[in-house]
């Protein structure tokens, strides 16, 4: 057994190049991240232990969007570490072009003190950030309860 160290990097697939790296190139900074590469077909951000990046889809799927309950990803989460930092980013996603926030900021009962803004990018591919106080779901006694429109 190996006890993992985070995750790496996340590379998301988008029909519109200019459109997300645009998004991205907005984001990721606000969040702390770095774009450490930028080519015609693909772009990558690095920070807090992890990376982003966005590549540009085949020509045959320029017209697709991403379904969240089709086969793959559902969404992908950001953790924050303190709760105020979901109400900053919840102001900065109002105002990003090409991002709706689906939800949010709010609490939730998936973990004791559960708050978080879930949003979509211009691909409509869903990005959440969340923060969770003390061990969250490790804590003993403590379970996960998904929600059902998670």
């Amino acid at each position: 057994m190996i006890e993992i160290n985070g995750m790496a990097h996340i590379i998301l697939t988008v029909s519109s190049f200019e459109k997300a790296l645009e998004f991205y190139d907005r984001l990721m900074p606000f969040l702390g991240a770095k774009r450490v590469f930028r080519g015609e077909d693909f772009a990558y951000w690095v920070g807090g232990r992890t990376a982003v990046g966005i590549q540009r889809c085949d020509d045959a799927y320029r017209s697709e969007k991403f379904v969240q309950l089709r086969v793959g990803l559902h969404h992908l989460c950001f953790r924050a570490r303190k709760q105020e930092d979901i109400d900053e980013v919840a102001k900065f996603v109002r105002d990003l072009p090409g991002a709706t926030i689906v939800r949010g900021p709010m609490y939730a009962e998936w973990a004791p003190g559960y708050y978080y803004v879930l949003f979509e990018d211009p691909d409509n591919i869903r990005l959440e950030i969340n923060y969770v106080p003390g061990a969250g779901v490790l804590k003993e006694g403590v379970s996960f309860k998904p929600g059902a429109d998670y």
